[in-house]
């Protein structure tokens, strides 16, 4: 959510914003918010001279009292209920567009960052740059839930009978091969500085509205039914809202976290998910990182964070690329964004392992996360980024690890969380 005064101040450049995000529809929200502001503060300017009016009348009041002139301050009180009875019709109208503002002004998507290209959809995102050396190997390599059968390492049948398409069971190697990843990814964020949390994995729906656009929202989030409580779709969002209504002193940023949770997301829109895949799915496991900021060390941190990711990946000899999101593709919320993509050996091409954004001020915003500096209070930044995300992390790991006889080599970095084993048979 974008900053009221500046939108008051410079609505052609949040419109212009609006059409680079190719969103033309929401362009009258502008003008119509702006309306709304004017008759507010109009509103708030009549009820503040009424209560400055009552205050002062209150005064007179308490002097023709000690005075003795009775019918005078029966005549002042009168005008005071008058007032009275307007200032509750004013507040109640204030409550009324303020309300009315806050819902539009979620709408209208965040002023991107200039370097971000201009697109309309993720086809046209753009590729930043390569790490590792992408091979194709000359013998064929299966399905991915192909490969995890072999070692009996997935139940996608009882899943189904149990809780639908979009779920699955891990057993055996592959099973504890997810756990090692997590295991790994946990120790390497935290020899990186930053500190492991375990989040609540339900967040209540001022929480989630603060994180997340509402589209977004509809499209992702589980609800709780006869609770306000929605389950995750990734912890970034408990971890934010781990800072809700907070002032946090200057010195004490930055704030660096890692987390691990499982995330559950309702997949709406997802074309109907794959029976035999576990790409795109209902229910998976995720270690996360965030940061919250100054402002100013937000682009530095935006770097620092997918880098992580890049190294992560390329530790366990599995190539990957940076693509940048173009205008088009980003969320609302967000004012840059990467994916990492890690090589697929079966499909000859790259796909989507991992996620950066800088949300700039958004986030903070809603959530009313400020910091408290040297001159005053101010909002933070925040950001996030996908450390690792089984099992569509371990896709790529098969994939790229899979031998000629059927084996899965085991990176060096892994064999410590693996018991010491060098390849799964």
């Amino acid at each position: 959510m974008i900053d009221i005064k500046f939108l008051r101040e410079n609505p052609e450049a949040v419109k212009e914003n609006i059409k680079k995000k190719f969103q033309d529809s929401k362009l009258s929200l502008v003008d119509e918010v702006i309306e709304l502001d004017k008759e507010s503060r109009q509103t708030q300017q009549e009820a503040d001279d009424l209560r400055a009016s009552r205050n002062k009348i209150s005064k007179e009041i308490g002097g023709l009292m000690k005075d003795g002139k009775k019918e005078e301050a029966e005549a002042k009180k009168a005008e005071v209920a008058a007032g009275a009875k307007r200032l509750a019709e004013l507040e109640e109208k204030e409550t009324e567009l303020q309300e009315k503002i806050t819902k539009i002004m979620m709408l209208i998507p965040n002023i991107i960052d200039p370097s971000v290209p201009i697109g309309k959809d993720d086809t046209e995102n753009v590729e930043i740059t390569k790490y590792g050396e992408p091979v194709v190997p000359d013998f064929e390599i299966p399905y991915h839930t192909e490969i995890m059968e072999r070692f009996n390492g997935i139940d996608l049948d009882s899943a189904r009978k149990v809780a639908g398409n979009g779920f699955y069971y891990l057993m055996g190697d592959i099973a504890r091969l997810h756990s090692a990843v997590i295991s790994y990814a946990r120790d390497f964020m935290i020899n990186r500085g930053f500190t492991y949390c375990v989040p609540p994995f339900m967040i209540r729906s001022n929480v989630v509205t603060g994180v997340m656009s509402f589209a977004e929202m509809d499209a992702m989030m589980y609800k709780i039914e006869g609770e306000d409580l929605y389950l995750i779709g990734t912890s970034e969002h408990s971890m934010i809202g781990k800072f809700i209504d907070t002032i946090v002193p200057e010195e004490e940023l930055p704030k660096t976290l890692t987390s691990y949770s499982p995330c559950f997301r309702k997949e709406k829109g997802a074309h109907g998910l794959e029976e035999r895949g576990v790409y795109r799915i209902h229910q998976f496991e995720k270690q996360e990182m965030i940061v919250v900021c100054k402002p100013e060390e937000s682009p530095m941190w935006f770097d620092k964070l997918w880098q992580n990711t890049v190294d992560l990946f390329r530790s366990m000899d599995i190539p990957v690329r940076t693509i940048e999101c173009c205008s088009g593709d980003l969320a609302d919320l967000k004012v840059k964004s990467y994916d990492v993509e890690a090589w697929s050996p079966r499909q000859k091409k790259y796909f989507e392992v991992g996620s950066c954004s800088n949300l700039g001020d958004a986030q903070a915003r809603r959530l009313k996360i400020r910091v408290n500096g040297e001159n005053g209070k101010y909002f933070a930044h925040t950001l996030n980024n996908t450390v690792v995300a089984p099992p569509r992390m371990l896709i790529a790991f098969l994939e790229n690890n899979l031998q000629a006889d059927g084996s899965v080599k085991i990176p060096t970095v892994l064999q410590p969380y693996m018991g010491g084993m060098t390849e799964i048979r």
